[in-house]
C-alpha cells in the first residue's frame, strides 16, 4: 500500500513537471510566432507594405507587442496575481535586490560593449540601430512600447517561461541570459555582431537571478523597464 502511494505520489510529481515544461515551450511558441500578428494592424489600419515607413514599422511592433503582452499575462494570469499581491507586501525587499543584480549586470554590460568595440570596430549591434530608427521617428510611441510592452513580454518570456524548463539555479540563470542575448542578435549578417550575446545576455542573466531569488516576476519588470526608458529617453535627448 505504502508503496503504491509512493508511485502515485512519483506519478503526480511527474506529471506536474511535464506540465511546466509544455507550459514554458507554450511561452517561447507564443513569442516565436507574435510576429504573424502584425497582419492585423496591417489589415486594420490600412498600412501599404510596399512603402513602409519607419512610424509604419513602430505601430505594427507596438500592436503586435501589446497582443503578446495580453496573450501572455492570460497564460500566467494566475501566478501573476499571487506575484503581484506578494510584491506589493515586499517590494522595498524585493526591489533592493533587484537593484542589486541589475546594477551588477550594467555595469557587466557597459564594459563587455565598451571591450567588443575597441576589438571589433563595431559601435553597436543592428538590433540597437533598428531600435535607434525607431525611437527617432516615434519618441513617445517607443517608449511605450520598449519601456512598458517589452520587458513585461521579455520577462515572461525569458525568466517565467525559461524557470519553467530548467530547475537548477545556474543552469536556469546561464539558459536566460544566452537565450535573451541570442533574440538581440540572432538574424544579423555579421558573425562578429553575436559577440552582443555578452553584454545583452549578462544582464538577462542577472534578471534571471533576481527571480530566481524572489520567486517574483515584478522586481525584474520593474528594473527591467527602468533601464528601458532610460536608454530610450537618453536617446532622445542626444539624437
Amino acid at each position: 500500500m505504502k508503496k503504491t502511494n509512493e508511485v502515485k505520489g512519483l506519478n503526480t510529481i511527474n506529471k506536474k513537471r511535464l506540465l511546466e515544461i509544455f507550459k514554458g515551450l507554450l511561452t517561447f511558441t507564443i513569442f516565436y510566432f507574435s510576429n504573424y500578428l502584425q497582419i492585423i494592424p496591417i489589415a486594420l489600419f490600412n498600412i501599404n507594405t510596399n512603402n513602409y515607413t519607419t512610424t509604419d514599422l513602430a505601430i505594427v511592433n507596438t500592436f503586435t507587442d501589446a497582443m503578446l503582452v495580453i496573450l501572455l499575462v492570460i497564460l500566467y494570469f494566475k501566478e501573476l496575481k499571487q506575484e503581484f499581491k506578494r510584491f506589493k507586501e515586499h517590494y522595498k525587499t524585493q526591489l533592493d535586490i533587484a537593484l542589486k543584480y541589475w546594477i551588477v549586470g550594467l555595469i557587466i554590460m557597459c564594459v563587455s560593449n565598451i571591450v567588443i568595440s575597441f576589438i571589433t570596430n563595431l559601435n553597436t549591434s543592428s538590433n540597437e540601430e533598428a531600435v535607434q530608427g525607431l525611437i527617432t521617428a516615434t519618441p513617445l510611441l517607443m517608449l511605450f512600447t520598449a519601456g512598458i510592452l517589452a520587458p513585461i513580454a521579455e520577462e515572461i518570456t525569458f525568466r517565467k517561461g525559461v524557470n519553467k524548463i530548467f530547475k537548477n539555479k545556474w543552469v536556469y540563470a546561464i539558459a536566460s541570459g544566452l537565450i535573451f542575448g541570442l533574440l538581440h542578435v540572432i538574424g544579423s549578417n555579421n558573425i562578429l555582431e553575436y559577440l552582443y550575446i555578452i553584454p545583452y545576455g549578462s544582464l538577462g542573466f542577472f534578471f534571471a537571478l533576481t527571480y530566481y531569488e524572489t520567486k517574483n516576476i515584478f522586481p525584474t519588470i520593474c528594473m527591467h523597464a527602468i533601464h528601458n526608458c532610460s536608454l530610450v529617453l537618453l536617446s532622445m535627448i542626444t539624437f
